[in-house]
This record gives C-alpha cells, structure tokens and sequence, in this order.
C-alpha cells in the first residue's frame, strides 16, 4: 500500500513539473508564479515561507533557474526522487519544443513566423516576472537594512550595470554573517 502511494505521489509530482514546463515560457523567473501556483496553493508540498527561501538560494546557485527550482523543491517534497523526477518533468517539454522548433526551421527556414511569435510572448513574460517579484516581496520581512539592501542591488544592477552575481554572492555573504552574528547573541 505504501509502495502505491509513494509511486503515485511521483507520478503527481512528474505530471505536476511536466504542466509547468509546458506552460511556461520566458525562463525560470517566469516560470516561479505557476511552480508557486502548483506546489503552494494547489498541492500544498511546501508552506510560502519554504517556497520564498527556496526561490532565494535558487538565486545563489549557478545554472538554469527553472531547472534549480524544479529540483530544490522537488527534493523538499520527496528527497533525492523528487528531485530528479521534478527536473525531468520540467525539462521534456522544453527538449521536445526545441527539438520540434529545430526540425521546423532547418526544414522551413520560416524563421519569420518564430520570431513573431516570439514577440507576442513577451509582455506575458515580462508581466509573470513582475507578478513573481510582487509575490515574492510579500513574504519578505522588510525592515530598513532590507529596504536598502533591495534599493542598493537595484541601482548597482540596474543603473550602474554591476553583474547580479557579484551582488547576489556579496549579499549572501552579508546575510550569512548576520544571521551568524545573530544567533551567537541569542
């Protein structure tokens, strides 16, 4: 009985990540409202608070967004399985996509209708990344260090074009040493 429901609940888990690699375009960052979505509200694996810090050490991971994701969560909802079937789920789509869009063009050379295509996708994109920024703002504990941590990293990437993973690994160490410095006080 219990073989049963561990194979069921893998087989949730891989339709769950297949869905949400299918439906989504536009990368990772588009991709966190419909795996937010999914493994939040809909399933409930993981609590908001759980999915916001996984989305943030995704962040401190190098490779593919959606790919980390799938496999941070999926391992917080069935360990090392789940991450594997997570990751496989989200990646088929995007494998048989450009397979089928590789096939289409060195056969059509109809790069024209993609590229069209493309451009209709884009303000969806833009919009879910945004909607992934407000969703993920909600469950952070703002405070002024906090407001100035977020105000800083937007101006040193988005005026002064500093590289993200400068900020993101010199952040990470600034939280770590605090969380650290906070715990030897208490």
């Amino acid at each position: 009985m219990r073989k049963q429901k561990d194979f069921i609940k893998t087989i949730e888990i891989f339709v769950t990540f297949l869905k949400i690699g299918l439906f989504t375009f536009g990368g990772g960052y588009a991709m966190i409202p419909l795996m937010e979505k999914e493994v939040v509200e809909n399933k409930k694996w993981l609590s908001k608070d759980k999915f916001s810090d996984t989305v943030s050490l995704t962040q401190t991971i190098p490779g593919a967004v959606a790919i980390n994701m799938s496999i941070l969560v999926g391992y917080n909802i069935k360990g090392i399985l789940g991450a594997i079937i997570s990751m496989i789920g989200v990646s088929v789509p995007s494998f048989i996509i450009i397979l089928l869009i590789a096939i289409l063009l060195t056969k059509s050379g109809g790069l024209s209708i993609l590229e069209s295509a493309f451009e209709g996708i884009r303000p969806a994109i833009a919009a879910l990344i945004v909607y992934a920024a407000i969703s993920l703002s909600k469950s952070i504990k703002w405070s002024y260090i906090v407001l100035l941590f977020f105000l800083g990293s937007f101006l040193l990437t988005g005026i002064l074009k500093i590289n993200p993973i400068y900020i993101i690994v010199i952040t990470f160490i600034i939280g770590t040493l605090a969380g650290m410095n906070k715990k030897n006080k208490d």
